[in-house]
């Protein structure tokens, strides 16, 4: 009988030994945390990048086809069109959802692709553009 009130007694944890795993645990945590919320970041600028660069591939070569003597809107480029083809079927918003944004430039068939950035207000330190893009990249 003493032997079996002894291991009943050692089934389980001491408070002792979960504290320690909890204090690991929460050390993990904090070394973890930091590096990965930052990736979400950085992997969304990422995403809007390619999207930019993709939109500006499309614009070109809407241009090269002589679709139109003006340069295309978002709502153009991702609305079907009389024969039902759509140039942009899965990019409207940029990671942060908001709307990408067709400029034109100075010159003709001269134009610049913008995303407002994480703020969502354009003219801000935070946008990106398929024109400052080329030239950091």
């Amino acid at each position: 009988m003493n032997t079996q009130s002894r291991s009943r007694r050692q089934a389980g944890f001491t408070l002792v030994e979960i504290m320690v795993v909890i204090v690991i645990i929460g050390l993990l945590a904090t070394i973890v945390a930091p590096n990965v919320l930052g990736l979400s970041d950085d992997a969304k600028i990422e995403k809007a990048k390619a999207d930019l660069r993709v939109i500006a591939d499309t614009v070109k070569i809407y241009l090269v086809q002589g679709r139109g003597a003006q340069l295309p809107s978002m709502e153009t480029l991702t609305t079907p069109d009389e024969k039902g083809k759509v140039w942009l079927d899965s990019i409207s918003e940029d990671p942060w959802g908001n709307e990408y944004t067709i400029r034109e430039g100075e010159r003709r068939g001269d134009f610049e692709v913008v995303s407002s950035g994480p703020d969502g207000s354009e003219g801000t330190e935070d946008d990106l553009s398929s024109k400052t893009m080329n030239k950091k990249d």
